[in-house]
């Protein structure tokens, strides 16, 4: 069986992405800082016929992160799929001018760090089964600079900038990095922004890969 990480699992687009992969066969790992939510989340999933765990850990704790994904791996098999998409906190999107140098080491560490982690652990696993896909989660902001957002402008764009590298280096190996940008908000409601369509779409570039940077709906064009 197959295992798709998730990294920043929650009960919106963690949720769905673990359900569209598990009714594709896929054991779903959800790691994100609070264990009972993950339990909880973990036993909705279950009820619908997924195998799935939960696996405590911020992903701004290095070492908490990696022991994460291991057991991750030992429990569920090695990790095919890993997504990295924990929600910035609200720090991270601070006007450039009242952002601090705590609040910016604290969104590197999230969005560069993090992913950086995240993805050299799941590597050796990939490489053993011969392939594998990295997709990284990103809003508008890893493409258009905003100065409303100064965290997430200056993280996201080392997160992206990181990505295109791995993207490009792995590609002889089978294995397939992309990211995906959300322009605006997630709303269950909509039909272009709803978790279950950014799941689909998480689903169809894993199976089609092609490509580096693929938006969820459109953004201006000077600015892409």
């Amino acid at each position: 069986m197959s295992t798709i990480a998730i990294v920043g699992a929650g009960s919106g687009v963690g949720a769905a992405v673990a359900r569209r992969f598990g009714r594709e066969g896929f054991a779903v790992a959800l790691i994100s800082r609070t264990q009972a939510h993950l339990d909880e989340l973990a036993a909705e999933l279950s009820a619908d016929g997924i195998t799935v765990r939960g696996f405590a850990a911020d992903v701004r704790d290095r070492a908490a992160l990696e022991l994460a994904i291991d057991a991750a791996a030992t429990t569920l098999g090695p990790i095919e799929v890993l997504q990295y998409s924990p929600i910035p906190h609200r720090d991270f999107l601070k006007s450039v001018l009242d952002t601090t140098p705590a609040d910016l080491a604290a969104a590197v560490d999230f969005s560069i760090m993090g992913p950086f982690t995240a993805s050299r652990r799941v590597l050796a696993g990939m490489r053993s089964i011969g392939a594998g896909t990295m997709i990284f989660l990103n809003g508008g902001s890893a493409v258009r600079p905003r100065a409303r957002f100064a965290g997430t402008s200056v993280a996201f764009a080392g997160e992206s900038a990181y990505a295109q590298i791995l993207h490009d280096t792995l590609a002889a190996e089978n294995i397939y990095v992309a990211q995906l940008i959300i322009p605006g908000a997630i709303r269950p409601d909509s039909p272009d922004t709803s978790p279950t369509i950014i799941a689909d779409k998480i689903w169809d570039l894993h199976r089609q890969r092609d490509g580096f940077r693929h938006y969820l709906t459109p953004m201006e064009t000077s600015h892409a």
